[in-house]
């Protein structure tokens, strides 16, 4: 497809001047992004505006939507966020190891950017912002390819961080929209091998296994959160509420937001009845398993698929288990790697937990929902990855880098 050779093209070109481009040059491009982001707010809420018509005109559950929304409020956390990537560390040219050889070789491991970053995603127009600024700060250049729910919104935001980026002195093609948002642009864009170099999914289930299965490119997975908390019997039952109403119902439409709910058995009965009690404030449905139904009996009972659903809605699947290896054990079976949480007052059941859990972020009586790039001190995140290789967790600028070995000899030969 001739277009997205064209971006691919441009992107590559780009990447050579980016990718040598000094700390204060890639600070004042992001400075000006921020700024522009927010000079330009009125006509970005207005475009999206457009996009939230359109999605209410076509279903979009109101989880969706809120994904979907822009305002002030956001558009000035968005700006933020990039201004907290000014503040780190540049991820490029530090030197990560040194050795001298005995035939005196001097061996440096060097970060360097990935290249061209190639990020697909869905009704998320923050990413388009989030993504452009992280790559451009870890020297690499972007190819954004949002969702047609989002369009006019990414629209709106890419050519104000294009035309921001050009007037600090880097190439606009630093950062590019792909316009056209037919399934076929993400097909051949998983195919871009001779341009992209890494590409990132961030979206729903379809997205991700789509992308795994379908990409030639190498992808950095991200994206499903099927995530856990599991209220061990050692647990105080107000903080474990709080907890769980947090994780639950403070924003439901994120992929760190919990899905299940596991409850020791000899604390279940007081504490479902509060955790429930709490979680009707947003009429959050409950989903529970025999042994949830008999202490609350107006509870939809639970299939074995309600254990997989990462659900997105005020909606979250229960069990009591027995003991807190049957509650790993079930994180073991249906957890997509991503974030779990137990609450207790007990040292060794949260060190078990610790240790026996296999998922990128694992927390011991806090909420799941702290899963975030800005959070964990990253400014923002390109997607939080739930695979091992080659990296886990909220992907930050370090996360978009590799690295190469220089060797400085005075003439050695072998």
């Amino acid at each position: 497809m001739e277009y997205l050779d064209n971006i691919g093209k441009n992107a590559k070109l780009a990447s050579k001047v980016l990718s040598v481009a000094s700390s204060d040059i890639k600070n004042k491009a992001l400075e000006c992004m921020a700024q522009a982001l927010e000079d330009n707010s009125v006509m970005i809420i207005a475009e999206n505006e457009k996009d939230i018509e359109n999605g209410r005109a076509n279903g979009l559950s109101e989880a969706m939507l809120d994904r979907l929304m822009l305002d002030s409020g956001r558009i000035e956390k968005i700006a933020a966020a990039i201004r907290e990537i000014i503040a780190l560390d540049d991820p490029v040219g530090k030197t990560l190891s040194g050795t001298t050889r005995p035939n005196g070789l001097h061996i440096s491991k060097v970060s360097v950017p990935l290249g061209v970053i190639a990020v697909i995603y869905e009704a998320r127009p923050n990413v388009t912002a989030d993504a452009a600024a992280l790559c451009l700060k870890s020297g690499n250049t972007v190819i954004l390819r949002g969702g047609k729910e989002a369009i006019n919104s990414n629209k709106a935001m890419a050519e104000v961080m294009r035309n921001a980026v050009a007037e600090a002195g880097l190439p606009a093609d630093c950062i590019q929209l792909i316009g056209n948002t037919d399934r076929e642009t993400a097909a051949e864009l998983m195919k871009l091998n001779d341009y992209v170099d890494v590409l990132i999914p961030r979206g729903g289930k379809g997205l991700i296994q789509s992308v795994v299965k379908n990409s030639t490119v190498p992808v950095i997975r991200t994206g499903e959160g099927n995530c856990h908390v599991y209220v061990d019997k050692d647990a105080d039952i107000d903080t474990a509420t709080e907890i769980v109403f947090n994780a639950k119902a403070s924003r439901v439409s994120v992929c760190n937001a919990c899905e299940t709910l596991l409850v020791h058995k000899d604390i279940a009965e007081f504490a479902l009845i509060a955790i429930k009690t709490k979680l009707d404030e947003k009429n959050v449905e409950i989903i529970g398993d025999e042994k949830v139904q008999a202490i609350l009996p107006d509870v939809t009972p639970a299939t074995e698929e309600d254990w997989y659903n990462e659900y997105l809605d005020y909606k979250i699947a229960v069990k009591v288990v027995d003991d807190i290896d049957e509650a790993i054990a079930h994180i073991d079976t249906y957890s997509t790697d991503h974030s779990e949480a137990i609450v207790t007052e007990n040292y060794s059941a949260a060190e078990k937990f610790v240790n026996e859990v296999n998922s990128s972020a694992v927390y011991v009586n806090a909420s799941t929902r702290f899963t975030d790039g800005g959070e964990f001190g990253f400014g923002a995140e390109i997607g939080i990855s739930n695979q091992k290789l080659h990296v886990r967790g909220p992907v930050g600028l370090p996360e978009l880098t590799s690295y190469k070995y220089v060797i400085r000899g005075n003439g050695q030969v072998r």
